[in-house]
């Protein structure tokens, strides 16, 4: 496990979020990250962005 996907789900286990919405959501991010064919932690705002239309346009 990458050290940005540790601190992400550490970071929802604080917080209390449910296992099921944890794992749903590092599934997205990692959808996000393979997109782009980058890790999500050289992403930036126009890349999230970009990756909301391809998915309003696309999915």
């Amino acid at each position: 496990m990458t050290q940005l996907r540790q601190r992400m789900s550490e970071d929802m286990q604080v917080r209390n979020f449910a296992l099921n919405t944890q794992l749903s959501y590092l599934q997205q991010v990692s959808l996000f990250a393979r997109h782009f064919g980058k890790s999500p932690d050289v992403l930036g705002r126009e890349d999230i962005r970009t990756y909301q239309v391809y998915l309003t346009n696309e999915k």
